[in-house]
């Protein structure tokens, strides 16, 4: 849907950019212009329902019209608003198309953006621990308290599952199933996190499996998380893998690959997959393609990343592959997300001696605007099964682990 139109000024007083503004013309106009735009979502500045924002300090409206994504975040974090249910504003935002705006100074920010990515490649080798380090290694004490017990960072399978810890053992299982597991067989897991699911197959079906990752903290902790079971983690770029391997699996990762490496990564699990192999692959996608990232994500949660559309990820993936199985149920990341989110939230006593309030308001808006991305349908969550064409045996795939 273009939003082009919905994005015109309201009056005369905004026919130029609020880039070009004055501080008395943002002063009279801005809250206006910002009041236009959210009523279109339904969205009420300082009004009494709990999805309408809450203004403590008039900047926002210039942060928000200068940098509109980034400018929002970034004045969450600096408490200059507040919102009840983030989650069910965001949901309201992306349903409405507030999150693709159309003004043109905001389309030169997001073609910024797009030259970057075009001239450059944020997941090269030389970068590739660049997102272990700002995310992942933030703490341990942390995500341990945020997510269940075998620390599983990624969606969970809520079809039969009443808590966290049941849909993520559920989801662990499905993977199992869905790779059709055998007692022996070699397992390459590419991004292993905390070493929940590598663990969970070897003790549950009897593999080995070699776990890889880019951060340095998941590394120290699977390794005690896996002692006793035949399971090895590296702290290694995918692109460096050698062996051969009965089943590949990636639960989480290919967010972080990009799409000028798509190639290489699908090289790598090519080359090292038997030909009677299966590989499953766990990733975030999106509705419809789309050219650049949230510029908030992307500077203060995951830099480097991008969400694959359908299309490209068909696409990336046809030359060397069938896709045995395309599996859909984005809506169960909302609710993930928010089970993480009351996790941490509860354990935000034991963890501010730690974390500042400012990383408790990034964190809180990260998790409940990425469960109105999930619940709004912008955000999926594909599991694919691939075989190499060489492959002779028939699959059947599950969706139920029961």
């Amino acid at each position: 849907m273009d939003t082009g139109s919905a994005f015109g000024p309201p009056s005369a007083t905004t026919a130029r950019s609020p880039a070009s503004w004055g501080p008395a013309t943002h002063a009279r106009a801005a809250p206006a212009f910002l009041e236009h735009l959210l009523g279109q979502a339904d969205v009420r500045i300082n009004g009494g329902r709990p999805w309408d924002i809450q203004v403590h300090n008039p900047r926002l409206y210039s942060r928000m019209l200068k940098g509109w994504s980034l400018g929002a975040g970034e004045s969450y974090m600096d408490g200059d608003w507040d919102c009840e249910q983030l989650d069910v504003l965001f949901d309201r935002l992306i349903r409405a198309g507030l999150d693709r705006p159309g003004t043109w100074w905001t389309r030169l920010k997001m073609g910024l953006s797009v030259l970057d990515h075009a001239l450059s490649n944020p997941q090269e080798p030389a970068r590739a621990f660049v997102v272990g380090e700002r995310h992942y290694d933030i703490g341990n004490d942390l995500f341990s308290r945020m997510l269940d017990p075998r620390m599983v960072y990624s969606c969970a399978y809520w079809e039969r599952a009443q808590t966290l810890a049941q849909a993520q053992e559920h989801k662990l299982e499905l993977i199992c199933r869905k790779l059709q597991l055998e007692p022996g067989q070699q397992v390459l897991d590419i991004g292993c996190g905390w070493g929940g699911w590598a663990r969970y197959a070897a003790q549950h079906h009897g593999v080995r499996v070699t776990g890889l990752t880019v951060s340095r903290e998941q590394k120290l902790l699977a390794e005690r998380h896996c002692v006793g079971w035949p399971v090895e983690i590296r702290l290694q770029d995918y692109r460096e893998v050698q062996g051969r391997f009965d089943r590949v699996v990636s639960v989480g990762m290919f967010e972080h690959v990009g799409p000028k490496n798509y190639e290489a990564y699908f090289g790598t699990i090519e080359r090292v997959l038997d030909p009677q192999g299966l590989c499953l692959l766990h990733t975030i996608g999106l509705d419809r393609p789309a050219s650049s990232t949230d510029p908030w994500i992307e500077r203060y949660i995951f830099p480097g990343g991008k969400l694959p559309g359908p299309d490209e990820l068909m696409r990336a993936a046809q030359d060397r592959f069938i896709v045995e199985d395309w599996h859909n149920f984005g809506p169960d990341y909302d609710r993930t997300l928010m089970a993480w989110h009351a996790n941490f939230e509860s354990a935000w006593s034991e963890l501010k001696a730690t974390y500042t309030e400012r990383f408790r308001r990034m964190w809180r808006y990260y998790l409940l605007s990425c469960a109105g991305f999930f619940r709004s349908r912008q955000g999926q969550l594909w599991q694919l099964v691939l075989s190499r064409r060489e492959r002779t045996r028939t699959y059947r795939s599950v969706r139920w682990t029961g």
